[in-house]
């Protein structure tokens, strides 16, 4: 390209901040180059040979004469470096970057070269440095940085150069741009990129260096729609086309037109779209960005020659969602509320008998049949989209729920609930019921319960409900059974439950009341006594019987004297024969058994086998095997 027309969109510049360059002032392409020199742990890997002749070192605080490439520096020197969290490339995660202290000689420290540029075409070189050093190193006098970027062809010849100068040391890590624009010769798509270090060995002198771009330069490229660049915002109803002007400056022969369309992260060619301007045909609902790429003649082939334009973005909005809330009521006399929400932030509503409201969410009290129908809203955008949207109100009579009247009933027993007053029924609970869709079911439940009837009529609702209380039947316990003497006495205990009953016990003689659970009994001979509980609700009567056996008190004589005249001569226990299996023993005072039967058929004549003992005290047990206490004491013998 002739340099008459280079300086059409060259732009020389030197800021005072972040920038120091001769940068494009025209449009710049996508990069073709881009060094951010990878990401990863700490260490990096070392760069390819040839690249630099320093040495590389695996840790982030090289010596002089050495690099390291890294993602941040941890105090080196006595914190003499910047301590650095993350590299300059942007939303790169654990980002590398080449951190160089510079040999105490002057010399290149980087050289490397740059692949597949385009012949003929102007390049703006960058990239990003940052001095090291703190105020504090070197005791405030630190050596400055100095870096001269050359760009060459393979053969050595010089196409530009840029120094930098001294970089100056800042207050925290200031990462600044350093950039100039160079030209390729005919035919050549290979650059050797040099850097070289300017300043003398000593203290300071320590950088760190990142994001190498070559980017295509060329004229200032606008798009614009109707004469303006600001971007487009139309709704998805609007289905009319949109014509994209590009407006590129002088500076190129032959010019080449290729428009885009940015897609998942990335530009991609339109089809046949390379004339000067693009009709964008309507698309739906999303945020779309277009832009041209041109270039010289066949260079628009070659994504490394070509130069982009702004990107024009298009943002188109859907209509705008509803949502609308409602209370359902539905009955003559309820009170309606209902609201919407949406994107939107104008609302309008129109419904029956001339309703209308501006506002999202309105009431209406009370209902009446002229509030029945569509109720509409349109909503509306800031950038006007609009959207409707609808719901219907059905408004009808108010069902009169009777869920009937209360009832009680023997556990057990089935109880048919009468439900009235409407189209359709649910009962609650549903357990234990014929049917919970029908007015009039079978219910039969195991304890109290309280039924909820539900009536509807349309999508009016009534609750009523009824409760149906259940009688438990009577359960009778006696109690246990007893054994007494006769003459002696026992207190029953019996026990009753159920709802409304009664209590009796019969027989009702030798008892001390027969109407309570605990009476005192106090039979002559054995006796069974029976508990009744009657439910006074015509629930049935439950029974429990009790058995009280009677034993004959015995009664065993202390003395006998069989001397044969005929009085007292036998030991005779009184009823003592009652006892079949009782076992009688008796023993002298050395306890030796001299008399021992079962049963007493035979009284004891006072001898031992078939002599008579001599007169004294003799001891007896006797065991009636009843479960009572074993009977003992003595007997006297007189002769």
């Amino acid at each position: 390209m002739p340099i008459k027309q280079i300086v059409y969109f060259i732009f020389f510049t030197l800021l005072a901040g972040g920038l120091h360059a001769q940068l494009c002032s025209g449009s710049l392409g996508d990069p073709v180059i881009n060094i951010t020199f990878g990401s990863g742990n700490n260490p990096g890997t070392a760069l390819p040979f040839g690249v630099t002749n320093y040495i590389y070192v695996p840790n982030d605080c090289p010596k002089d004469g050495y690099y390291t490439i890294a993602n941040a520096t941890n105090g080196c020197f006595g914190n003499t470096w910047f301590r650095l969290t993350e590299d300059h490339t942007s939303n790169d995660v654990n980002g590398y970057m080449m951190l160089i202290n510079a040999s105490y000689d002057p010399g290149d420290f980087y050289v490397d070269t740059v692949k597949g540029l385009c012949g003929s075409t102007t390049y703006e070189f960058a990239s990003w440095v940052l001095n090291l050093n703190t105020g504090i190193a070197c005791n405030g006098n630190s050596i400055l940085a100095n870096v001269t970027f050359s760009i060459e062809t393979t053969t050595g010849t010089v196409l530009q150069q840029y120094s930098t100068g001294d970089i100056p040391t800042s207050i925290t890590p200031l990462w600044r741009q350093y950039g100039f624009y160079f030209s390729t010769p005919n035919n050549t798509s290979n650059v050797v990129i040099r850097m070289r270090n300017n300043a003398p060995g000593g203290c300071g002198n320590d950088l760190a260096l990142d994001d190498i771009t070559f980017r295509p330069c060329g004229p200032l490229i606008t798009v614009t729609n109707n004469g303006q660049t600001t971007n487009t915002n139309i709704c998805d109803t609007d289905k009319r086309n949109i014509l994209l002007n590009s407006t590129v400056s002088s500076g190129f022969n032959n010019t080449q037109y290729q428009w885009q369309t940015y897609v998942n992260g990335n530009w991609q060619d339109i089809a046949g779209a390379n004339n000067n301007n693009y009709v964008r045909l309507p698309t739906p609902a999303g945020n779309y960005q277009y832009r041209v790429v041109v270039a010289q003649g066949n260079n628009i082939q070659l994504p490394a020659c070509r130069v982009a334009s702004n990107a024009y973005a298009i943002g188109v909005e859907p209509k705008p969602s509803i949502s609308i809330q409602t209370n359902n009521a539905a009955c003559l006399g309820d009170k309606l509320q209902v609201s919407a929400s949406s994107a939107g932030n104008q609302f309008r509503w129109s419904g029956p008998s001339g309703f209308q409201t501006t506002q999202p969410s309105f009431s209406i009290f009370p209902l009446t049949n002229q509030n029945e129908g569509y109720y509409y809203v349109n909503t509306t955008t800031a950038l006007g989209c609009t959207n409707t949207d609808s719901v219907f109100v059905s408004v009808s009579p108010i069902p009169l729920a009777n869920a009937g009247s209360s009832q009680t009933v023997c556990a057990g027993s089935s109880v048919v609930l009468r439900g009235s007053g409407g189209e359709k029924y649910k009962w609650v609970p549903a357990a234990n019921l014929s049917s919970d869709t029908i007015p009039q079911p079978t219910a039969t439940p195991a304890d109290s319960t309280m039924y909820y009837l539900t009536v509807s009529n349309g999508n009016c609702n009534r609750t009523d409900s009824v409760m149906v209380n259940i009688l438990h039947l009577p359960v009778a316990a006696a109690g246990k059974s007893f054994t007494i003497f006769e003459g002696d006495q026992v207190q029953l205990n019996g026990s009753a439950a159920g709802d409304d009953i009664q209590y009796f016990w019969t027989p009702d003689y030798n008892i001390s009341n027969t109407n309570i659970l605990d009476p005192v009994v106090y039979p002559i001979k054995d006796t069974t006594y029976t508990l009744h509980v009657v439910s006074q609700q015509g629930c049935g009567e439950a029974v429990s019987k009790t058995f009280i056996r009677v034993y004959n008190k015995i009664s065993v004589p202390n003395a006998f004297s069989p001397n044969g005249d005929g009085i007292n001569d036998f030991w005779e226990i009184k009823d003592l024969y009652t006892y079949p299996t009782a076992d009688v023993s008796v023993f002298d005072r050395n306890g030796q058994m001299i008399f021992h039967t079962i049963g007493y058929g035979k009284p004891w004549d006072g001898t031992y086998n078939d002599k008579p003992v001599p007169i004294g005290t003799y001891y007896y047990i006797i065991n009636l095997n009843n479960g009572t206490p074993l009977r003992s004491g003595s007997v006297l013998i007189i002769r």
